[in-house]
């Protein structure tokens, strides 16, 4: 089991949404010390985390913090964008961007940290998915939460023979600024941070937050027009 309390954690994207919901969570389970990282520190509104200058596409700022945040023993990749990015019409640069920051900027972040956990005598990584890991809505955000998910896998076996548990939250639509624009049910960022920490607790593999995720889910195993009717058309 890994112990939030007396923990010191690393939030990426702390700032808004459910990295936010994520520190407030953290310090009411009594973390000692909460690293917040945005790219600009001063939208870091809880006033007793540490606000860090992160860049997840930026190796330098990447290594600048980890040099900071020398005590970390939890780490959550939380931080993305989805650019609304259309595969055939969008500059190439622009389907890129989701890559770069919800697939490379994740590995790039635990590569810096992993040996500062490992330091600390082992922890935890929590990466933030989604339920577009398993279902493809058009664009390259769906793509870049999927390579995430393999990527997550990839990494557990390579971490637990090094005294670090890694974590999947899976979730559809939250109830925070990306999602506004969207009519459609959404859970509370509160009630996605509470169930993550739990499953980091228990050491989860997998954390799947809703009724939709966990329906999607499940239809993995069935044939492909349970997800995408429209190819029966």
């Amino acid at each position: 089991m890994t112990a939030i309390k007396d923990s010191v954690v690393l939030v990426t994207g702390g700032n808004r949404g459910i990295g936010q919901a994520l520190v407030d969570e953290l310090f009411r389970r009594g973390a000692a010390k909460v690293y917040a990282t945005a790219r600009d520190p001063r939208t870091v509104s809880h006033p007793d985390a540490v606000a860090l200058r992160l860049d997840v596409t930026d190796e330098a700022s990447i290594a600048e913090a980890a040099r900071q945040a020398s005590d970390v023993t939890i780490l959550i990749n939380n931080a993305g964008i989805a650019s609304g990015a259309s595969y055939l019409d969008s500059p190439l640069d622009e389907v890129k961007r989701d890559l770069d920051t919800n697939f490379y900027g994740p590995l790039l972040v635990t590569r810096a940290f992993v040996p500062v956990i490992e330091a600390n005598g082992g922890g935890h990584l929590l990466n933030v998915h989604s339920v577009l890991s398993w279902f493809a809505d058009g664009g390259p955000y769906s793509a870049s939460k999927a390579a995430l998910w393999s990527q997550t896998n990839s990494l557990r076996l390579h971490l637990r023979p090094r005294g670090i548990e890694v974590t999947g939250l899976h979730v559809a639509y939250v109830d925070t600024d990306m999602a506004a624009k969207i009519d459609a049910p959404k859970s509370s960022a509160t009630d996605v941070a509470a169930a993550a920490l739990d499953g980091v607790e228990t050491n989860a593999f997998e954390v799947l937050a809703d009724e939709v995720t966990r329906g999607v889910k499940s239809a993995l195993s069935g044939d492909l027009t349970l997800l995408y009717p429209q190819l029966t058309a």
